[in-house]
């Protein structure tokens, strides 16, 4: 068995965890509310017409934030639409995703569900058909204790208690050209600008987030950071990112490599950020909101032919011509235009996406430093750990890294990995192990989030461990199956779940020997024995 050998020291970490690093994302896209989380009538509906099945896998991951109403749904939102007696509230056509928005669903619904969920909501303001005014009163609906006129609107629809969102999107993907709204760097800096003070001069108390740029590969990226940031730098909090990864050359290995590019991308929005706070000499300090991240492929893929696809990679000069191709060869009009919540972007999770899940994870971690918050996207049914049916929910394999490292708190220790490393086409070489270490705060447990990418061969982890003296392993657990790619649906949830290493992680003479299964995502938990004693 080839080794790998994992260096740290308790001493030297990367940084604390916030535990918004877990959160998620609802949009009014496809069935991710609609039958998703709100349903009156399915069997487990209660009487908010929430789905109790998939509250409690909500509630099984701790989700602690969730970002609502979108995403590209945002930018043609009304959130007046949304209040009020359900009787009352239009039907509305939805140009970002071609569907008729009942608003059935809504605002306090919303903000009812992230109390049933036990998370706090992340709100989003429509920048794109709207602006300040519109951002101004919806903070004051939603935050402003009474005596206003929005406030005493929110409490004559019967939610007497301000809601007290802390956290608010300046806007969605402002760079997009698919973007309703689509504004320049510039303009979209100003405006953002102009929001913030407005809606910090009614609650000064909040956090606020600013769009960078929709995804790495556009042109504009670095340009767009730099000229918005200097409209903006010193009111606002966080830099908003996205990134979704798949396995678009057919390549598993170029798939499983792909937290590579993350851990670049967070690098490049870092230093934008530095960069503006040195040019401007403010004391601000901006984090990073990656507020929109996923494996996401699978849906596009079966809309397009496989065959061309490969073709286009294997004789494009670079990936970015290359995807350019792959989008534009998707459908433009999809059958399911102008439907109440159609099944949309509902990829099914195989283990090696489960796999390169988990390495996205790491790579968060890794930056928990300056990546403040983190949306996996989305929650249920579009792009989900977990989908439904009418019938019930079930578990995604992605579900289960979620559900590993939200479980983590403490701090993230610095790491270095030697040992073997392959060749992905796209991101060059890369390690085949990755992890994540988390020491808890007590500092009496220590977790090791790893992942083998390496296709065919298992690989020892070793690890001196002399400076946690007394310590014992407590667990191993595994997340694998020996095709790559199986998947839990309906009818077999359970193919892909976590179970107990065949080769457990041992420490002999304060050393970890771990037998890493080939493509496999483990969960090592690493205890102070005098824990155990109760000392």
């Amino acid at each position: 068995m080839e080794k790998a050998v994992l260096y740290l020291d308790k001493h030297f970490p990367a940084g604390r965890i916030d535990r918004r690093l877990f959160g998620s994302f609802l949009e009014h896209l496809g069935r991710a509310v609609y039958q998703g989380i709100y349903q009156p009538g399915q069997a487990s509906a209660d009487e908010h017409g929430f789905r109790r099945d998939t509250l409690d896998l909500v509630r099984e991951l701790q989700v602690p934030i969730v970002r609502y109403p979108g995403g590209n749904f945002l930018s043609a939102y009304n959130w007046e639409d949304t209040v009020g007696p359900r009787e009352a509230r239009p039907r509305r056509t939805d140009p970002a995703w071609s569907s008729i928005e009942t608003n059935e669903f809504g605002l306090n619904e919303f903000m009812d569900w992230c109390r049933a969920a036990g998370t706090e909501p992340m709100m989003a303001v429509n920048l794109g058909t709207r602006g300040v005014d519109a951002a101004k009163n919806v903070l004051e609906y939603c935050n402003f204790p009474g005596g206003t006129y929005y406030s005493d609107l929110r409490r004559s629809h019967g939610w007497e208690k301000p809601h007290g969102v802390k956290v608010w999107c300046l806007g969605n993907e402002m760079d997009g050209p698919w973007q309703i709204g689509q504004k320049k760097a510039w303009e979209y800096g100003h405006l953002a600008s102009q929001t913030a003070r407005v809606m910090r001069a009614i609650d000064p108390d909040i956090e606020l987030v600013a769009c960078g740029s929709s995804t790495a590969t556009m042109s504009s990226f670095g340009s767009w950071e730099l000229e918005m940031l200097e409209e903006c730098y010193d009111d606002v909090d966080h830099l908003s990112m996205h990134a979704y990864y798949g396995k678009f050359t057919g390549d598993s290995r170029d798939l499983l490599a792909c937290p590579v590019e993350m851990d670049r991308f967070i690098n490049a929005g870092v230093a934008m950020c530095d960069a503006m706070q040195a040019k401007k000499r403010s004391r601000r300090r901006l984090s990073i909101a990656f507020d929109e991240w996923n494996v996401n492929y699978h849906f596009r893929m079966s809309r397009s032919n496989p065959a061309d696809w490969r073709e286009w990679y294997l004789t494009s000069p670079t990936f970015e011509q290359f995807r350019e191709k792959f989008l534009d060869a998707l459908p433009k009009d999809p059958p399911y235009a102008w439907e109440t919540a159609p099944h949309r972007l509902e990829d099914v999770y195989t283990l090696e996406d489960a796999v390169a899940f988990g390495g996205l994870l790491i790579s968060l971690l890794r930056h928990c430093d300056r990546v403040h918050i983190a949306c996996q996207a989305q929650l249920v049914n579009v792009i989900a750990p977990i989908l439904t049916t009418d019938r019930g929910a079930w578990r995604q394999t992605i579900f289960y890294p979620y559900l590993h490292a939200a479980a983590c708190t403490g701090s993230v220790l610095q790491t270095r990995v030697q040992g073997p490393r392959f060749e992905s086409r796209v991101y060059g070489e890369v390690d085949c192990i990755d992890c994540a270490p988390v020491l808890s705060p007590d500092e009496r447990t220590l977790t090791l989030l790893v992942v083998n990418r390496d296709l065919e061969n298992p690989i020892e982890l070793e690890c001196d461990l002399r400076q946690f003296e007394g310590w014992q392993v407590e667990s191993h657990l595994v997340l694998n199956h020996e095709d790559l790619l199986a998947a839990n649906t309906e009818q077999a949830p359970e193919t892909v779940t976590p179970r107990a290493a065949q080769m457990p992680a041992r420490l002999e003479g304060g050393v970890l020997h771990a037998p890493l299964e080939k493509h496999s995502w483990n969960v090592i938990r690493i205890r102070d024995a005098a824990t155990e004693r109760g000392n």
